[in-house]
């Protein structure tokens, strides 16, 4: 039987976490939910534990200080990896990605041989609500861009609304895993990429948050900008020294 792992990191969360956690408990079949939270002032952490009093599917774990998107995944990871989960799932805590979505992108693996599956806004059927058409531009220009520089047949190349197999991220060297803001999602799929695995993508409506505050800022997106010419020299160099050994 499958064991599967839906990863939720957190920062100030309080107003999304009880609701989130619910819905994703209600799915048949079950997932199980870590929560990744980096020492949120506002309660988010008290709030998950009271959920676990009364129910064993629901894990926490703790960090101090706000240590980056991608080093919780990370984190998540190497736990879930641990516990023996078949399929490990990323998902936002704030309802921009439909838990429902989860049965398509655990099928897309499951049944249909994916080692890796994304929740796309552009792809047929994909879509976003609720933004601005600059958003929606700058977004959509941002994956075209990272495409273009890395050879990326991957449509939404940020999208982090993402399925794995256990069997995919032990074929990737975590511990090398260099970028903690959005660009983290990139350099995920460009080593699965270079793993020669297998991505799918569902389309996916994408749904801004209604409650919480975004934590989207300049920053993350010089990163994303930045870091992808970074990371197809250093991810193609270290490819080379392994095959040539």
């Amino acid at each position: 039987m499958n064991k599967r792992l839906v990863i939720i990191p957190t920062y100030n969360e309080k107003e999304n976490i009880q609701d989130i956690l619910t819905h994703v408990l209600g799915l048949q079949p079950v997932f199980e939910v870590l929560v990744v939270d980096d020492g949120s002032p506002d309660g988010t952490a008290a709030l998950v534990r009271s959920v676990q009093q009364q129910q064993q599917r629901v894990h926490l774990l703790e960090r101090k200080g706000k240590l980056g998107l991608g080093t919780a995944y990370i984190a998540g990871f190497k736990w879930a990896l641990e516990r023996g989960y078949d399929f490990i799932f990323e998902m936002d805590a704030d309802f921009s990605h439909n838990p429902d979505d989860l049965l398509r992108l655990y099928a897309a693996c499951d049944e249909g041989g994916a080692d890796m599956s994304v929740g796309s806004r552009y792809v047929k059927g994909g879509g976003v609500s609720d933004w601005d058409w600059g958003r929606v531009v700058l977004s959509w220009c941002a994956s075209v861009y990272v495409r273009l520089v890395l050879w990326l047949n991957v449509s939404d190349t940020t999208a982090g609304f993402v399925c794995y197999r256990a069997s995919t991220l032990r074929a990737i060297a975590l511990d090398q895993v260099r970028f903690i803001g959005y660009a983290f999602q990139i350099e995920m799929k460009y080593r699965v990429k270079m793993a020669g695995l297998r991505i799918a993508e569902v389309p996916i409506i994408f749904q801004d948050r209604k409650r919480g505050n975004s934590k989207m800022n300049t920053s993350i997106f010089r990163e994303a900008f930045l870091g992808v010419l970074q990371m197809r020299a250093s991810i193609n160099r270290s490819a080379g020294k392994g095959q040539g050994r």
